[in-house]
């Protein structure tokens, strides 16, 4: 049977308004010239313009590769973890969070495993990239590790750091690489997260 490669990338640097800037720009084209040489099947994005941008930027390196919308990997809450599983530091974070929209999360976070992460019902591999944002990243790291659904917290993702995960028959999913920003130069790196001395 198949295996199925996901490349996962959170979007480029963007700003407040959620376009990207000449820095994200730079960053989604870096990472097109460095998973140019994959099979590319598909590039996925989340519906949101950072990720869509940062999409066909990549892309523009691999041509013939189709690029589409993706629902599922739009940012959101995939888990509201209960007052007993969330760090204190974390506990501001989720005020305001009713059931209903709790529970819309828990159906999107659903939709993403149901839909991305399997084994492929094809006799080839898959190769998909899927640009979207730190949490749905968090989600499919925190599925494949088989870890509670709280962990998802605490999983952060630079802008177009590229995770891999892989699917193969009869196995547990493997994670190849996280958070890999080598196909950036220093100071393109670490952009997503809060301001702090970096190696």
């Amino acid at each position: 049977m198949a295996i199925r490669h996901l490349y996962l990338a959170r979007h480029g640097a963007a700003d407040a308004f959620g376009q990207l800037t000449e820095q994200g720009h730079r960053q989604a084209g870096l990472l097109g010239r460095r998973l140019a040489e994959i099979p590319a099947d598909a590039v996925w994005h989340s519906p949101l313009p950072r990720a869509a941008a940062t999409a066909h930027e990549l892309a523009r390196h691999l041509p013939n590769v189709p690029v589409a919308e993706a629902a599922e990997l739009v940012d959101h809450i995939p888990y509201v973890p209960t007052a007993a599983e969330t760090p204190p530091s974390w506990r501001g974070f989720f005020d305001g969070y009713d059931e209903a929209e709790a529970a819309s999360g828990r159906r999107l976070a659903e939709s993403l495993i149901a839909r991305f992460a399997s084994v492929p019902n094809s006799p080839n591999d898959i190769h998909e990239i899927l640009i979207t944002h730190a949490y749905p990243i968090a989600w499919l790291i925190r599925h494949a590790l088989d870890a509670p659904p709280s962990r998802w917290l605490g999983l952060e993702s630079a802008n177009t750091a590229l995770t891999i995960i892989e699917y193969r028959p009869h196995l547990p999913p493997t994670l190849v690489m996280y958070n890999d920003m080598t196909h950036l130069p220093a100071a393109l790196r670490w952009t997503g997260f809060p301001n702090a001395r970096r190696p």
